[in-house]
């Protein structure tokens, strides 16, 4: 039987990238999104059938919804080779502003504590056969904060290093945990923007290479390469230096912000 990839976020963007390359190598799908009816849409297109892919309604950010989900690709197509977290959500925010503190328990909500609770359903079982492989799309934004970003950098930092931990709890157990950090890549979440964005990259092209770095197994690996470098160089940047790398950048927008 071919092997079967869970993918949350698969509605769009990186997840529906990430789908469509599995599909071409033969992978059966379980499909995730909040979005059913896009989900469904994009499978009859892609006229996949029931075999090939099932599609699953939840919202990361409700654990109960996202864990029943995983139990039920469980039981209908059988315990994936590989669970893909990539579900997420990207706002500015300003915590002078009382509401943006919901933006905030919501983005922590759906891109750290999804993540998890993605990973959960699976996790025992995976153990229990000896192998498996989990994967978080992290953002290289995890790796230092910028101004306006504090929700969505706190986000994926937490996530990247709740990964590191849950990597040293499973590698003796036989099942992998990959994180993968992109830099910006063209989707949904970051057509907004409304800053420059180096080294842009098509998901489709993000995609190519996150199915390499998992097949390789990477603990940890940024994506493009050009993007790496800089993050390396942001780790060990200087504060001082960084901020005035930042002084001046236009702040993410915030929720309802045209």
């Amino acid at each position: 039987m071919a092997p079967l990839v869970f993918i949350t976020g698969a509605s769009s963007g990186i997840g529906q990238a990430l789908a469509t390359r599995y599909a071409q190598q033969g992978w059966r799908l379980a499909l995730v999104a909040r979005r059913g009816e896009v989900l469904h849409d994009w499978v009859h297109a892609q006229r996949l059938d029931p075999s090939q892919a099932r599609a699953y309604v939840a919202d990361v950010a409700d654990t109960e919804a996202i864990v029943a989900a995983g139990h039920a690709c469980i039981e209908s197509q059988g315990l994936p080779d590989l669970v893909i977290a990539n579900a997420g959500i990207s706002l500015g925010m300003d915590s002078a502003q009382r509401e943006d503190l919901e933006v905030m328990a919501r983005t922590l909500a759906t891109n750290t504590l999804g993540v998890a609770a993605t990973f959960h359903p699976f996790i025992t079982p995976m153990v229990q056969r000896g192998r498996g492989t989990l994967v978080c799309i992290a953002s290289v934004a995890g790796i230092r904060g910028m101004p306006g970003h504090g929700a969505y950098c706190a986000s994926k930092a937490a996530a990247i290093s709740y990964c590191e931990s849950l990597r040293g709890e499973l590698r003796t157990h036989g099942v992998k945990v990959v994180t993968l950090s992109p830099g910006y890549i063209a989707t949904p979440l970051t057509r907004r923007n409304r800053y420059p964005m180096p080294f842009l990259m098509a998901s489709d092209d993000f995609a190519k290479h996150a199915v390499r770095a998992i097949a390789r197994g990477v603990a940890h690996r940024v994506i493009p390469w050009p993007m790496a470098i800089i993050a390396r160089i942001l780790r060990v940047l200087p504060a001082a230096w960084l901020d005035r790398l930042l002084a001046g950048r236009p702040r993410k927008h915030r929720q309802g912000q045209a």
